[in-house]
């Protein structure tokens, strides 16, 4: 049994940490999830410590929806940087799934983003987990998650 660590945020607007477990038991009965829910994006640093070390975590998916303020983006940037310390620390994975406030026209829109992001890391676990070749044979495709893939380069 592999367990995945869940941290998301009440900051959030979309319930991101449902959509990752959602994605995660419908992939595999060999995945357990924990998940750790925090007020803020900066929280999400010691949130996925705690996932690591109190849940015996594999990996973490570390889940935020940043405000479209610039004040939002600086506090994003500060919780990634803290993830990746987490991450180069313990020699373990932290996908940072983050979607931006602004990165849609409209609420629907964004919900519709927030879902599909945090599925398609969801799957990018999975594969992390079970099946790296997968990866490997698509590095260099472009692959995006949330909008559309943009394509090797030519």
């Amino acid at each position: 049994m592999k367990i995945v660590g869940i941290a998301d945020t009440t900051f959030a607007r979309y319930d991101m940490g449902k959509s990752a477990i959602d994605q995660l038991k419908s992939m595999s009965p060999e995945i357990k999830t924990v998940r750790y829910t925090v007020p803020g994006i900066k929280d999400l640093p010691a949130a996925a410590r705690i996932l690591f070390d109190k849940y015996d975590a594999e990996m973490v998916m570390a889940l935020g929806m940043p405000g479209a303020k610039e004040i939002d983006k600086m506090s994003a940037h500060e919780a990634a940087t803290g993830l990746i310390t987490v991450q180069a620390i313990l020699g373990k994975h932290i996908l940072i799934v983050f979607v931006y406030e602004d990165e849609a026209k409209d609420e629907s829109q964004l919900a519709w983003l927030a879902d599909r992001r945090t599925r398609e890391h969801a799957v990018n676990a999975y594969y992390l987990l079970f099946d790296q070749e997968f990866l490997q044979k698509n590095a260099g495709k472009g692959l995006r998650q949330g909008y559309g893939d943009v394509g090797p380069l030519r």
